[in-house]
């Protein structure tokens, strides 16, 4: 399991870089990104390679953060591999809220993380399965 951040921002010219340079000017790492927006403000998802750093200082400069728990899955790379992930989770009766994948990965595998209504099942019937899994030190050494 890794923590992710949602942070809240509005949707104007500059806000997502005076954001993204606070979290450079405290040597906070990006590890994955995912942004979706509206009209008037977007939700950005991000792993970063110290979390609690990271929701400290955005919080310091005003922004609205959150922690949730994701899954990080190793997913083969090839036809099929994501919709066999998929499968197992839809059989346990897990639903997947979003995923989205990093832009680095592992040789012949994707990372995709899941945000899942049910973590502790989820990682339960994943395991059962040999569906490998990372923890962010696992991913930190991953990449």
């Amino acid at each position: 399991m890794v923590n992710q951040l949602s942070v809240f921002l509005e949707n104007s010219k500059g806000r997502l870089s005076q954001m993204a340079r606070v979290l450079s000017d405290s040597d906070i790492d990006l590890l994955a990104l995912s942004i979706a927006d509206t009209t008037n403000f977007g939700i950005l998802r991000m792993i970063v390679n110290d979390d609690k750093a990271a929701v400290k200082v955005l919080k310091e400069h005003g922004y609205t953060v959150n922690l949730n728990e994701v899954l990080v899955v190793v997913v083969p790379d090839h036809p099929g591999g994501l919709s066999g992930v998929l499968d197992v989770l839809a059989d346990a009766d897990v639903s997947v809220e979003y995923l989205y994948s990093f832009v680095s990965k592992p040789k012949e595998s994707a990372l995709i993380v899941f945000k899942v209504d049910d973590v502790p099942l989820a990682i339960k019937e994943l395991q059962s399965k040999q569906v490998s899994m990372l923890s962010m030190d696992d991913l930190i050494k991953s990449l």
